[in-house]
């Protein structure tokens, strides 16, 4: 079971809160930041594992519970009705006032904070990328919008895909990359050919169980995906984040 962060209340724009957890690299600060998104299955263990290697890598990382506002099957349900719909205003404001939280810790850069989201986190980070206030974007199999005003401003951006996954998979990869090489925005766009979605998650239990039922997603760890994938990430995460020019 992967370690518990500090608990934090997320303060939101509509009155109400998140809930989150905050892992703190060792060593004093100001350390850069990094806000993690979760995949369908909420602010888990696998999750916090990752949270926690974005720490051990040097970043304060915070990972809120975006189904925070109601029950998860509810909040889920409204989560997907927004991304289907390509409204996802309410989600991004979450996420920012998740940015503002970590930005006003003693311990980070306020500066110097990026996002990084899996699966429907994908989505939500490459959204909430192209408001201000994030230094860089990590886009693992995560949706991208048709239209190419919504990244308008965008962040550097860094992306990885499943060549295997049959929903967000190569095309999404190849819709990411007409978009950001025409508005002119660094970044670092691969496709792993022989792994399919969520291949940087180790899921137990049911969520594991679940995971391994056969769907043209193809969902599953990928270790050789995802080492790179991590490598990619974090090399990106230095040059635009913790190396940013001022």
């Amino acid at each position: 079971m992967a370690a518990r962060g500090e608990h934090l209340d997320v303060p939101t724009p509509d009155g109400a809160s998140l809930t989150a957890e905050l892992f703190v690299p060792a060593g004093e600060g100001a350390h850069p930041g990094v806000v993690v998104l979760h995949e369908s299955f909420g602010l888990n263990d696998d999750i916090r594992r990752i949270a926690g290697r974005f720490a051990q890598a040097g970043y304060a990382a915070l990972a809120p519970d975006l189904y925070s506002h109601g029950t998860r099957i509810v909040c889920l349900s409204r989560v997907m009705v927004d991304m289907l719909g390509g409204g996802m205003g309410r989600e991004v404001a979450d996420i920012h006032a998740t940015r503002e939280a970590l930005a006003a810790r003693p311990e980070v850069d306020a500066e110097r904070i990026a996002v990084a989201g899996f699966c429907q986190g994908g989505g939500f980070a490459l959204v909430a990328g192209a408001q201000p206030g994030f230094s860089a974007a990590a886009v693992n199999y995560g949706m991208v919008p048709s239209d190419r005003s919504h990244l308008d401003g965008v962040c550097p951006v860094v992306a990885s895909y499943g060549g295997r996954d049959r929903v967000a998979g190569p095309k999404m990869a190849e819709r990411l990359e007409r978009h950001l090489e025409a508005l002119g925005v660094p970044h670092d766009v691969k496709t792993y050919e022989q792994a399919g979605h969520s291949f940087f998650s180790h899921l137990d239990g049911w969520q594991g169980w679940l995971a391994r039922v056969p769907t043209p997603m193809a969902v599953g760890y990928d270790e050789q995906a995802a080492e790179d994938g991590w490598g990619r990430m974090l090399a990106f995460f230095e040059q635009h984040v913790r190396n940013q020019a001022k």
